[in-house]
């Protein structure tokens, strides 16, 4: 299978920024790394592997971005606002040089947001804000209100709470969501999302799904046996879905 890797210095976020390309061919496929997970890591877990047959075959190309969790979501020691606004910056990267590059790379029309865990989150919130950009959204294992608290899993903004948190949440924007051109937008992508009987966003999940049903958006909920929050699930899920 092709494998192509590349880097640049990115204007948008002041920082190199690297990842990687897989397949020739096909319905571009965006990825989203977890939490701490690299450009590397669908390939490190196995999920390039699960998915070779529609790669070499040119049904997809997956393109992989590395994550900045570290100055975005997960900035340990950088007040909350600047977080939320360093996302917003990351938001822009992707929609300002990643994708323009995809479209460079490969002139097939469907673009599909697929992520895990984390990346699950950033591949649903990317879609939700820009639907026209997209045709597909696959987020495994996703939580959608990052100021949730949950067993071990606390509000990423300590308590701050602004337009741009608000914005970059989809528990929460989704309800008031109003604009007909968006909405209708959202109503062709094929959404799909999958989620653990054990996993503790299981709620947060089913109140997405609600809320999507009550916009008039399609979509399927895939419920999971057990957490199904690691990549030995995800790798039996790709196949299915992306």
């Amino acid at each position: 299978m092709k494998r192509e890797y590349f880097r640049w210095h990115s204007h948008t976020l002041d920082r190199d920024m690297e990842l990687l390309v897989f397949g020739h061919a096909g319905a571009k496929v965006l990825v989203f790394p977890t939490r701490d997970g690299r450009f590397w890591e669908y390939e490190d877990l196995g999920i390039v592997n699960s998915v070779a047959d529609k790669l070499e075959a040119g049904q997809l190309q997956l393109f992989c971005v590395d994550g900045v969790a570290g100055e975005t979501l997960y900035g340990n020691g950088v007040r909350p606002q600047d977080r939320a606004r360093r996302f917003t910056a990351f938001e822009d990267y992707i929609l300002e040089e990643v994708l323009p590059l995809m479209d460079r790379l490969n002139p097939h029309d469907c673009v599909i947001a697929q992520g895990c865990s984390l990346g699950a989150f950033q591949a649903a919130n990317l879609v939700f804000r820009h639907p026209h950009r997209f045709r597909k959204l696959v987020a495994f294992s996703g939580r959608y209100d990052l100021t949730l608290k949950v067993e071990a899993f606390g509000d990423l903004f300590d308590g701050h709470y602004d337009d741009d948190v608000y914005f970059h949440t989809p528990s929460h924007f989704l309800p008031g969501l109003m604009c007909e051109w968006r909405l209708e937008h959202l109503r062709k992508i094929d959404m799909i999302f999958t989620i653990g009987d054990e996993d503790p966003f299981l709620d947060n999940n089913n109140r997405l799904s609600h809320t999507l049903n009550e916009k008039g958006v399609a979509h399927r909920m895939h419920v999971w046996h057990g957490r199904a929050h690691r990549g030995s699930a995800w790798r039996k899920m790709a196949p299915l879905y992306i």
